[in-house]
């Protein structure tokens, strides 16, 4: 089985973690850690109550996982620059469901990620 499978898997299970942990942490509001140990207490807790909070850091663990295989298969110098597909996913994603908007230059920035991809994936 090559490093491709692993990496992809990675890579979706960290965006989907990312997506939830995003729409957790919207849905609790702006945080703040000013105010002392009580106020850390009340937003721990309210950290591990958030349903898309606590599944996206379960699907994150997961990719971390599939991650590990990838890293047990080829040279970090190949597998890393792969990661860097999770800007795009995200980028990606992060438009249509969380209707963010994404300028030209992050548009450019997601195309030279995409090119440096292809040209490690060549070598």
């Amino acid at each position: 089985m090559s490093i491709f499978f692993p990496v992809l898997a990675s890579s979706i299970l960290g965006v989907t973690g990312q997506l939830l942990l995003k729409i957790g942490m919207t849905r609790m509001g702006r945080v703040s850690l000013a105010g002392g140990g009580s106020r850390l207490v009340s937003f721990l807790w309210s950290l591990a109550t958030n349903f898309y909070v606590v599944a996206g850091l379960m699907i994150f663990g997961t990719g971390v996982f599939f991650w590990l295989v990838a890293l047990s298969r080829a040279p970090l110098s190949y597998t890393y620059p792969f990661a860097s597909l999770s800007y795009v996913l995200i980028t990606v994603m992060s438009f249509f469901i969380l209707h963010e908007k994404i300028g030209w230059l992050r548009l450019a920035g997601i195309l030279t990620i995409c090119t440096g991809v292809l040209l490690v994936a060549a070598s």
